[in-house]
C-alpha cells in the first residue's frame, strides 16, 4: 500500500472535508485495531514538582525555584497517591514534573525503586526533556541516564515535551527546552534499550499546518527506525493563564478531529491513536472514536497541568465505559502495554 505523503496530509488538513477524512481514518483504525473494543486505562498523573527552569510560554503550571508556591512532593505523599490509584483499579502511574535544578539521577532511582518495592504498578513516567535535564544535572549521557532509570524501575516513556517538533516553533514557545533533535535522540535511545513509549503533539499555539505535518513526519520516520511507539496522542493547546493567552486562535473541536484523523492516516506504523478528552471534553472524545481513535486514554484520577489553564474536565471509569458504549464499541480496561485487564 502506498504511504500518505506530507503533501497529501497537508492537503487533507486544508480540505476541511471533516466527514470524508474521518471516515477514511476510521477504516484504517478498523484495519490496524480490528474488533469491537475501545479501550481506556486507569492511572494517575503525579506531578512530583512544579519547579521548572524551562519557563515555557504555553505552560501555566510551572513556577521558578524558590517561589512561594513551589513544591516537591514528599515520598510518602507519592506513595499514598499510588495506593489510592491501585485501590481504584489502577495499573500505572505517570510521573512528570518540571525541570528541577536540584534533582539528579539518584533522586529518580530512589523514587522508582521505592515504588517498585511497594506496588505492582507500571511506571510510565518522565518526558524526553526531563531525561535530557536529568542527564545534564547528573553529568551523564542520555544513554547512561536511561540505563539507570530502567534498572531502577522505569517501564516506559510518555511522549510529553514534544509539543511541535519543529525548532522554529520550539524556539518561540519553549526556548529553554529540549530541541527536536534532543527529543528524538532520547526516544530513539529509549526504544533501543527496550523502553517503549508514546508520541504526542500539542497543536494550536503558534505553529502552521505545515509544521504539524513536519511533526508527523519526524514521528513516522523515528517509528520506522525503532518501532518503539505504542500510541500517538494529539491534543489542543489551552492558553488560559499562559504567556500566550489571547495571542493565538485556539484549535476548535473540528480542528482537533481533523488533526486526529489525518494523524491516523499518516502514521501507518503506530498501532494506537488516543483521543484527548481532557482538553476537548468527553463528548468530542466519544466522537473521536469514529475519527481514527481506538482508545480514550486515562481516567485521569489526578490532572494538574491542563487544569492550571482553567480547563477542568473529569471522568471516572464509569463515564468512559458509558462514552465508549454510546459510540458503539465494547469498553475494555487496558494496561500501559495495551494488554487487557477486563471488558465491560
Amino acid at each position: 500500500m502506498t504511504r500518505m505523503t506530507e503533501h497529501e496530509a497537508l492537503e487533507l488538513l486544508r480540505s476541511r472535508d471533516l466527514l470524508g477524512v474521518g471516515a477514511r481514518a476510521h477504516e484504517v483504525r478498523e484495519r490496524l485495531v480490528p474488533g469491537p473494543l475501545a479501550t481506556f486505562i486507569i492511572d494517575r498523573n503525579i506531578n512530583y514538582t512544579n519547579v521548572c527552569v524551562s519557563g515555557c510560554r504555553f505552560c501555566a503550571f510551572h513556577c521558578a525555584p524558590g517561589a512561594p508556591e513551589a513544591y516537591l512532593l514528599p515520598l510518602e505523599v507519592i506513595h499514598q497517591k499510588i495506593q489510592e490509584t491501585i485501590d481504584l483499579g489502577g495499573t500505572a502511574v505517570m510521573m512528570q514534573g518540571g525541570l528541577h535544578p536540584g534533582l539528579d539521577i539518584t533522586y529518580f532511582e530512589e523514587l522508582f525503586r521505592s515504588i517498585k518495592e511497594r506496588f505492582p504498578v507500571t511506571i510510565h513516567s518522565l518526558s524526553a526533556p526531563e531525561v535530557v535535564h536529568i542527564a545534564k544535572v547528573s553529568r551523564l549521557t542520555v544513554r547512561e541516564t536511561l540505563r539507570r532509570l530502567k534498572a531502577a524501575g522505569l517501564d516506559s516513556l510518555p511522549g510529553g515535551g514534544a509539543e511541535i517538533l519543529v525548532d522554529r516553533v520550539r524556539e518561540e514557545v519553549a526556548p529553554r527546552k529540549a530541541t527536536t533533535e534532543e527529543w528524538v535522540a532520547v526516544m530513539r535511545e529509549a526504544h533501543l534499550q527496550g523502553i517503549p513509549g508514546t508520541a504526542t503533539m500539542m497543536f494550536g499555539s503558534v505553529e502552521t499546518l505545515e509544521d504539524r505535518v513536519e511533526h508527523l513526519r519526524v514521528i513516522r520516520e523515528l517509528q520506522d527506525a525503532t518501532g518503539g511507539f505504542r500510541a500517538f496522542i494529539p491534543w489542543t493547546f489551552q492558553s488560559g493563564h499562559t504567556a500566550l493567552e489571547g495571542s493565538t486562535d485556539e484549535a476548535t473541536g473540528v480542528d482537533y478531529l481533523m488533526m486526529l484523523a489525518v494523524s491516523r492516516l499518516y502514521l501507518d506504523n503506530i498501532p494506537h491513536v488516543q483521543a484527548s478528552w481532557v482538553t476537548q471534553g468527553l463528548k468530542v472524545g466519544q466522537v473521536a472514536l469514529r475519527f481514527g481513535a481506538d482508545d480514550l486514554g486515562s481516567t485521569m484520577i489526578e490532572e494538574n497541568v491542563v487544569a492550571s489553564t482553567g480547563v477542568h474536565t473529569r471522568a471516572n471509569s464509569a463515564d468512559l465505559v458509558h462514552a465508549i458504549r454510546g459510540a458503539g464499541f465494547i469498553p475494555a480496561q487496558r494496561r500501559t502495554d495495551y494488554s487487557l485487564v477486563r471488558t465491560f
